[in-house]
């Protein structure tokens, strides 16, 4: 046996695995609420919460639902068992997201706006490479 072939047949540490279901929950989390806001918060109450994006209300809601849908690929096919490839795939939505995010707020001087994106984009790249790669959740059966 090779020692990629033994390498390949290690399981991954506790430690990790604990570290990625903790970022999962904590994105999850974030994008939830976030997601929410944008999703169901009434159209008057976001033009005054956004006014930047006043006129794109649609987007606004695309964009809330987006983060819905990651929040819920984050967590469900993990604990399910059931395509829980769709995790990494989740993660490297959400990461997307937030990539956008950061070029939005630079784009209209918003610099200060741009930590917690960087903390949730680096979280999500940390999840996607942590279930592509290094422990990825077995499918159920």
């Amino acid at each position: 046996m090779t020692t990629h072939a033994a390498s390949a047949s290690v399981a991954p540490s506790k430690a990790l695995n604990v570290g990625l279901w903790v970022a999962q929950i904590l994105v999850a989390a974030m994008f939830a609420m976030a997601g929410s806001m944008k999703a169901f918060t009434p159209a008057a109450d976001l033009a005054t919460k956004m006014p930047a994006l006043a006129d794109s209300i649609g987007l606004v809601r695309f964009i809330g639902y987006s983060e819905l849908a990651g929040a819920l690929g984050l967590i469900l096919p993990a604990v399910a068992r059931i395509t829980p490839k769709l995790v990494p795939a989740a993660a490297c939505g959400l990461a997307v997201v937030m990539v956008l995010a950061i070029a939005f707020h630079l784009q209209r001087g918003e610099a200060s706006h741009i930590p917690i994106p960087i903390a949730l984009l680096a979280l999500s790249v940390f999840v996607a490479w942590g279930r592509f790669k290094a422990a990825p959740i077995a499918p159920r059966g």
